[in-house]
């Protein structure tokens, strides 16, 4: 068979299954009913400490259009104008979020996670805890843009150890996405 030919057919199919991906994707949202997109992020989210005096109350969260091939959802909050010298600040990362599921209840984000949805957990962020952090950029700088994406994934569970690095879990949650939808909101002071 011509090289010339087999090369077209797979650019074709390569085409064809990167626009059914995309069709398939295009559906999958994620939003919040207390952070409007492009928003100012409200005190009640906003961390308490490091001279910030917010509530540290993790937002609602809802998605629908999850990818018919998914297994499991992930989420990460991350900051990418912090001035940490290796890539940002991560404010919250859950995994093992079941596929059923349709959102994230507003204070599920406490050390205990009883208001996850079952069988999700929580690693580590910036912070050090496996729990929400809100924002609380340094005082004077622009106004830091927070991202949240949640991630569908092509694996039933992530197996993370016990006390995994954030580097650790997000790799794992990267290296199994199918597709993600993210929104931004933005906090400073």
């Amino acid at each position: 068979m011509n090289l010339k030919i087999i090369t077209a057919g797979l650019a074709l199919s390569l085409t064809a299954a990167a626009l059914t991906v995309s069709a398939q994707t295009s559906s999958f949202k994620l939003q919040s009913s207390d952070i409007a997109p492009q928003s100012t992020i409200a005190l009640e989210q906003i961390f308490n400490g490091f001279g910030c005096t917010g509530k540290n109350v993790s937002p609602a969260l809802s998605w629908s259009g999850v990818p018919a091939a998914a297994k499991s959802l992930a989420l990460i909050m991350h900051d990418p104008d912090a001035p940490t010298g290796v890539g940002g600040f991560t404010h919250w990362m859950v995994y093992n979020i079941p596929v059923s599921a349709m959102g994230i209840a507003k204070g599920a984000g406490t050390v205990d996670g009883k208001l996850l949805p079952v069988g999700a957990k929580q690693a580590a962020t910036s912070f050090g805890e496996a729990a929400f952090g809100g924002p609380c950029p340094p005082m004077g700088d622009k106004p830091h843009e927070y991202i949240f994406t949640l991630y569908a994934l092509g694996t039933d569970k992530l197996e993370i150890p016990a006390g995994a690095s954030q580097a650790l879990v997000g790799f794992n949650i990267v290296g199994n996405s199918i597709a993600k939808t993210s929104f931004s909101a933005y906090f400073g002071r």
